[in-house]
């Protein structure tokens, strides 16, 4: 009588323990997201995952479009409409990857333009919560510094870098869509700043589009198009010092939502070596100078865009337009009524108004 009794009780107990480890993780989302915690994705209950769309808005001047709902937007996935259940207006943290190039044709006013231009963006353009990574390019990619939301240990490293040898851009971009999308925050991007054509990766960029497809990472490029670093940079004293900076005049460049124009061409320099920290090269064929076609073909998928400048001292305002869009991007986000079949989905927004979209073009629906 006794054992049997033990054994009701026992059996009770344990049925107890499993109805609490069940409602624990509920009970623990509702805790966290009452805290503010944003969740790193969202599923239905019946296992369907959401898609997640950031979405540029501008008018037709290329301003960006503040104020809008749920209600203003249509979402069409391969073209049929679909419910958003998820929006945002408001600017949430980013996961971003920083990637540049330092190979050895970065050396000098390119190079101390676009660390400038990255102090910038660190301690003036992005929020505390936003966390970052630094991967450098040259012959071969390499992680500067991991996930971090201390930006100072970013810009420290930035100082650090000299360039030298050769362009492995699309290694470099791989390696940083794979990081990128391990991010912490549901808003993840790359930024890339190159001023030269791939020369040595063992990655094409074929694939690496494909890999971005797979992703909900928004690429960003911002091409140099020069084919001299010999233009002129504003030279102001480094941080620590007691002097500040001027305020960056506005330049024009390409707006957000706008494909940008391919540059004129530039008279090529003649032949002959380039120093730079891998040694010499010849530059006389032209072909190292930026890919703007294959940067394009890496930046459009995602929603992100290419934007190319023509003087150095453009990049301070591309950096910074490329921070301000990110800040004002809207969040969609639906659950497709599609099969999870392996294959590539497009997606098409819509804003009311005849306004500007622009936004991820489609997803891989993972088997």
């Amino acid at each position: 009588m006794v054992t049997r009794i033990s054994t009701t009780i026992v059996a009770l107990l344990m049925a107890a323990g499993v109805l609490l480890s069940a409602q624990t993780p509920s009970g623990q989302a509702q805790s966290g997201q009452a805290q503010g915690q944003e969740p790193q994705s969202f599923k239905f209950r019946t296992g369907i995952e959401l898609i997640n769309v950031n979405v540029t808005v501008t008018d037709q001047s290329g301003r960006f479009v503040p104020g809008l709902g749920k209600d203003d937007f249509r979402v069409y996935d391969d073209e049929q409409p679909q419910a958003v259940t998820h929006f945002n207006a408001e600017r949430v943290p980013v996961s971003l990857g920083i990637v540049l190039d330092t190979s050895g044709s970065m050396d000098g006013d390119k190079m101390y333009a676009a660390k400038q231009a990255l102090d910038r963006f660190l301690f003036q353009l992005m929020d505390p919560n936003d966390e970052v990574f630094l991967y450098r390019f040259d012959s071969t990619p390499n992680l500067v510094e991991g996930w971090t939301r201390d930006k100072r240990r970013i810009s420290d490293a930035l100082n650090r870098i000299q360039p030298r040898g050769s362009t492995a851009l699309y290694d470099a971009v791989s390696d940083a869509v794979l990081l990128a999308q391990q991010g912490h925050n549901r808003k993840k991007a790359v930024v890339i700043l190159s001023d030269g054509n791939d020369t040595s990766s063992h990655t094409d960029v074929f694939a690496v589009k494909q890999l971005i497809r797979e992703t909900e990472v928004l690429v960003y490029a911002i091409g140099i198009d020069s084919a001299t670093s010999q233009y002129v940079v504003n030279r102001w004293p480094q941080r620590g010092t007691t002097s500040q900076p001027p305020r960056p005049i506005p330049m024009p460049f390409p707006m957000p939502g706008r494909r940008p124009a391919p540059p004129p061409p530039v008279p090529q320099p003649p032949p002959g070596p380039v120093s730079g920290g891998g040694g010499s090269r010849s530059r006389g064929a032209g072909d190292d100078r930026v890919n703007v076609a294959a940067l394009r073909d890496i930046t459009d998928d995602s929603g992100g865009r290419t934007e190319i400048v023509r003087w150095v001292r453009d990049l301070d305002p591309a950096v910074a337009g490329i921070a301000d869009e990110l800040s004002k991007q809207y969040y969609l986000g639906y659950a497709p009524s599609g099969a999870k079949d392996g294959r590539w989905h497009t997606i098409r927004v819509e804003a009311r108004q005849g306004y500007r979209v622009r936004a991820r073009r489609g997803y891989v629906a993972g088997k």
